[in-house]
């Protein structure tokens, strides 16, 4: 439905993640991948979802000079928040235990946010989901790191793993947003861009 509204369009995703790929599959859309490296730092000033708005803007940068104007360029970024300080993807193995066990038997929120941008226009969105864990064991978290290796996940975990599976005790908001993109969110600012044009 949406891919016959955005006929006359060219989407570009510019992400890596198999995840955000398989959601714009899910979305019958036709669309094309594009990377270009980019060094994901921000001003320390920054806090909360100012921080993954100008990450999504920033990895927009390399590619607006060469957007044609039927082109919709879409890169996100996600952070999980927790105790007033962004938690990114973990270095090492050392680095995911030490994040997981900060976010045993807490609450912490997972920001992620969209940047729509065409020739003419820039367009960023955020969503917030809360997610609450048991406590943790050593063991567990162990296990998990050992098996899955999270070390492309914001937060070292992936909520549709086995540790989300036997961790999550309670999800405020998109569970989707939580995997890395709140696709809601997306369908609807691809509706509103397909209407406006």
């Amino acid at each position: 439905m949406l891919n016959q509204k955005l006929k006359n369009h060219n989407i570009i995703l510019a992400s890596g993640s198999p995840r955000r790929q398989e959601f714009f599959r899910n979305l019958g859309l036709d669309f094309e991948i594009k990377l270009k490296p980019i060094k994901e730092e921000y001003p320390p000033r920054l806090t909360h979802f100012e921080i993954c708005n100008y990450l999504a803007q920033l990895k927009a940068l390399p590619f607006k000079a060469e957007l044609k104007p039927n082109d919709i360029l879409i890169t996100s970024d996600t952070i999980v928040w927790h105790n007033h300080t962004a938690l990114g993807k973990p270095r090492d193995a050392d680095e995911a235990f030490s994040i997981l066990k900060t976010l045993s038997n807490t609450t912490h929120e997972v920001i992620t946010s969209v940047c729509f941008t065409t020739t003419t226009s820039e367009k960023t969105i955020h969503n917030i989901t809360k997610v609450t864990f048991k406590a943790l064991s050593d063991d567990e978290i162990n296990y998990y790191i050992k098996n899955y290796k999270p070390f492309d996940k914001a937060g070292a975990y992936g909520i549709q793993d086995w540790i989300g599976k036997i961790g999550v005790t309670k999800i405020e908001g998109s569970y989707f947003n939580v995997m890395g993109l709140p696709i809601h969110a997306v369908y609807k600012t691809l509706n509103d861009i397909a209407l406006s044009s």
